[in-house]
């Protein structure tokens, strides 16, 4: 094993070069993990939904979708040897739309006039839960036929991993956000860097480590742009998505961990916020110093010119143990200092999300027939609740008294 202990320069290298091994070392394995998991493409696909879930998805009764299928009317699904019908996420699309011709609920994306809804999910704090919030919440929407594009703004790139991309193996340079973002020449349309995902309705923005030069690139740029239009960084993640607004209905954004001016421009492109915290007092603490940075970089913003307009700020609490006294006390002292600011319904902890996250899935991917029926049950029940709570804030906006 090589000598880290050893004190001059050729100890940084060789520090250096144990870490650079660590990391090649770690790539490969997860490279193969992934092709053992999703073998032989390594592509992430799509389960199908049982025709309760998807008479759920459509706001039908089961029986009523079993009578269209004995009809012959809308997609027809696949059945199995049990009899059990079951549809894929593009039939559920096509039976929405079906059900709309015939008054019953249709697609419910934007109408006209509605604005574009951008959602960034915020953090100071690695650990809140701001990945598996944004990837629920896009893949709980998508489902419902809603148009949602995932923007991966983390550098560590979770969130493109939960969709099948490895950063340092499927995303080149110049195909991230950044791409979009840059201040040179080599800046590219948003739409160039979209990927479709293998959910329908579903777009993602994949990140890797190239953000970051976003964060070298733009205090150099502002020591020395003197007031140049170019220079106003806040602006530019909002015109970007701009030329693409006319094909989503919602944008949902995954800020990385810490203040810095890929997060300032995820809160000044944004129509809502939610922050995500861990209801634990060291997480409490940490939040404030967020607050309080944003609050004043924010206030320099909008100085500058920035538009600050949220439809809706949120806080979100995630991995809620109900059972623990210390958590319900915290919950209970933010619901006290911000009353409805506060969502009704907490993310709460549970071993489901976690199995499923270890194969690069959601909740929502795996299905119940992975877990024991109450398991699945209760955080199922409890994602669709702060989902749904999200979906209703998005409906207010949009100025429609109920879904």
């Amino acid at each position: 094993m090589p000598d880290v202990t050893s004190a001059g320069s050729s100890a940084q290298q060789t520090i250096d070069a144990l870490i650079g091994s660590d990391a090649q070392a770690l790539s490969a394995q997860l490279a193969l993990l992934r092709n053992r998991i999703f073998p032989p493409a390594a592509q992430k696909t799509l389960r199908r939904f049982s025709s309760g879930e998807t008479a759920s998805l459509v706001q039908i009764s089961d029986s009523y979708l079993r009578q269209l299928a004995l009809a012959g009317e809308g997609p027809v699904p696949e059945k199995t040897g049990g009899g059990r019908r079951s549809y894929t996420l593009e039939q559920i699309h096509e039976l929405r739309s079906f059900l709309g011709t015939k008054k019953k609920p249709g697609p419910p994306g934007r109408k006209g006039g509605e604005h574009l809804q951008i959602i960034a999910v915020a953090n100071f704090k690695g650990g809140s839960g701001k990945t598996t919030t944004t990837v629920h919440l896009t893949q709980y929407l998508a489902f419902r036929g809603f148009r949602v594009l995932a923007l991966d703004l983390d550098p560590q790139a979770s969130l493109s991993a939960m969709f099948g991309y490895q950063p340092e193996l499927d995303i080149g340079e110049n195909e991230t956000l950044y791409a979009a973002l840059r201040y040179d020449s080599q800046r590219r349309p948003l739409r160039e860097v979209i990927r479709p995902s293998y959910i329908p309705g579903l777009d993602v923005v994949p990140a890797n480590l190239e953000l970051h030069e976003f964060e070298h690139d733009t205090p150099r740029l502002l020591a020395k742009a003197e007031g140049r239009k170019e220079a106003l960084f806040f602006t530019r993640l909002s015109e970007a998505l701009a030329t693409v607004e006319a094909e989503y209905d919602v944008v949902v954004i995954d800020c990385p961990p810490q203040l810095g001016f890929l997060t300032l421009a995820a809160l000044c492109a944004a129509t809502g916020v939610l922050i995500t915290v861990h209801p634990q007092m060291l997480d409490i603490a940490s939040m404030c110093q967020f607050l309080l940075m944003t609050s004043d970089l924010l206030s320099v913003v909008r100085e500058a010119g920035g538009s600050l307009e949220y439809d809706f700020l949120r806080y979100l609490v995630t991995r809620y143990e109900p059972q623990d006294g210390p958590q319900t006390q915290v919950v209970g002292f933010l619901r006290s200092l911000f009353g409805e600011r506060v969502l009704t319904n907490p993310m709460v902890k549970s071993t489901a999300i976690s199995d499923a996250g270890l194969t690069k899935q959601t909740l929502y991917e795996v299905g119940p027939q992975n877990f024991s029926r109450e398991t699945y049950n209760r955080a199922s029940e409890a994602l669709d609740a702060v989902n749904g709570e999200v979906a209703q804030l998005m409906a207010t906006a949009w100025g429609r008294t109920s879904r």
